[in-house]
């Protein structure tokens, strides 16, 4: 999901106007009786602690607050950008873009969804219907049912182990607030912050850092698990202290903003040590960011 309106929670969002063909089709799926959701094995429904003691420290990279970034998840990608951080789609680059990334001296974030469902990618055909739910608002992707941890962790370890060998050095997994959208299941925070740090947990277990996508609600709870935060819109939405738990830990919160230009947002950003850009909906190389 990018680069265009979303329902609340999951990132760039259009105004209402806009959004109305999108939420007409959401409330008509509501109404017309979507299937019951299958049954859900117990213990998935079950607390998850966190996992953040069990690391020794240091062991994954952790950029500081303020570093810089560059977004591209759509075109041919620009390796040119001077960025110290690149985040650019896990599927639609390869090992061979890393690298070129690496030799210019670039840490590079793998862009994964993890809470939705994505007709073209090509494992979409081994998500059993059951666990898909409602679409999110964009063509062809429907949201999981991140209840059932014994179907998803399986296909989430597999993607995530596809950053780890094309040699990416952190993922950005996307859709992480399920729990906030009409998603077609009886989604509850537990259930979030038991999915997130599963996915956080497989991150870290195939050497990767991962970066928690949005879901400001849960920030208190879930930044021990998470090496950064990444965040679409919260100066617009008059959001942002609710990231400071990371720059207060000492970790980096990756921004961005569609609709603001950088002189509405980047003193407050400075003040808050985020990692500041403007950028199209496209997520194309433009950028702008908030110069010293």
């Amino acid at each position: 999901m990018r680069w265009q309106g979303r329902l609340r929670g999951t990132g760039p969002r259009t105004p209402l106007s806009a959004a109305v063909p999108v939420l007409l089709l959401v409330l008509t799926a509501c109404t017309s009786g979507a299937p019951a959701p299958a049954p859900v094995p117990s213990q998935a429904t079950a607390p998850v602690p966190s996992r953040a003691s069990e690391r020794a420290p240091g062991t994954h990279w952790r950029p500081e607050p303020g570093t810089d970034w560059q977004w591209q998840l759509s075109g041919r990608l620009d390796p040119s950008v001077d960025a110290p951080v690149y985040d650019i789609d896990g599927f639609e680059n390869g090992a061979a873009d890393v690298a070129e990334l690496h030799r210019r001296d670039r840490k590079v974030i793998c862009y994964l969804s993890t809470g939705a469902w994505e007709d073209f990618r090509p494992d979409a055909g081994k998500f059993p219907a059951s666990v898909l739910g409602e679409g999110n608002g964009w063509k062809g992707e429907r949201w999981l049912d991140i209840r059932r941890t014994d179907v998803l962790e399986p296909l989430m370890d597999a993607r995530i182990a596809m950053c780890a060998k094309k040699g990416f050095d952190a993922v950005e997994p996307d859709n992480m607030d399920a729990y906030l959208n009409p998603s077609g299941f009886p989604l509850t925070a537990d259930h979030q912050l038991r999915y997130n740090r599963l996915i956080a947990r497989l991150a870290h277990g195939h050497g990767l850092s991962v970066g928690l996508k949005n879901d400001l609600d849960q920030i208190p709870e879930l930044e021990p698990d998470f090496d950064f935060a990444v965040n679409e819109q919260c100066a617009q939405y008059e959001e942002c202290d609710a990231v400071t738990p990371f720059t207060e830990a000492g970790k980096a919160v990756f921004h961005a903003e569609y609709e603001l230009a950088p002189a509405q947002f980047c003193a407050e950003s400075r003040r808050l040590k985020l990692s500041s850009l403007r950028k199209e909906y496209a997520l194309d190389p433009w950028r702008e960011t908030c110069a010293p």
